[in-house]
């Protein structure tokens, strides 16, 4: 039973050596405890304010990359627009220019063959007037051959020439 019921001095011995301990734990060890909890207490939160810190920064970075994003598209698609424009354009003139020098190379030949057939009916004109000439001439002749023949032309030409 002695175990049960405590003992007045042991318990008086008991709640000295408490106070003692309790005094020197309190002048010695308390502050230095409650201090290291303190600054890890402020190093936790502080370690919070910089983790939402964090946080926010890495939002605000997500939004400006989507933006980014979303500008680089728009340009992308306006440099393509503008590409394709260039492309029609650049087709077009090469259209226009084709059927320019298409159009200048017909009537490039239409011009040479407009000369060659003015030179070939140039060239048809004095061949017969050349064998018109030859011919004649060999026709005067046959009938020139006579003296008497020639006096009478003569003198037919002489009263054709004064009528007219």
């Amino acid at each position: 039973m002695g175990l049960i019921t405590p003992d007045p001095g042991l318990v008086f011995w008991m709640i000295v050596s408490f106070l003692i301990v309790f005094f020197i734990l309190k002048k010695y060890a308390w502050k230095p405890v409650m201090s290291a909890l303190s600054n890890r207490e402020k190093a936790i939160e502080n370690a919070l304010r910089q983790a939402d810190k964090v946080k926010l920064e890495m939002e605000k970075l997500q939004a400006d990359n989507l933006k980014l994003m979303a500008e680089a598209r728009v340009e992308r698609d306006k440099i393509l627009k503008e590409a394709r424009l260039m492309k029609d354009q650049i087709i077009d003139e090469a259209k226009g220019v084709a059927q320019a020098e298409g159009k200048k190379l017909v009537d490039a030949a239409r011009s040479s063959i407009q000369n060659e057939k003015k030179a070939a009916i140039k060239e048809i004109k004095d061949q017969v007037a050349i064998l018109s000439i030859q011919i004649a001439e060999k026709l005067i002749k046959d009938k020139l051959a006579a003296n008497a023949n020639q006096g009478e032309y003569i003198d037919k030409l002489m009263n054709e020439i004064k009528l007219n």
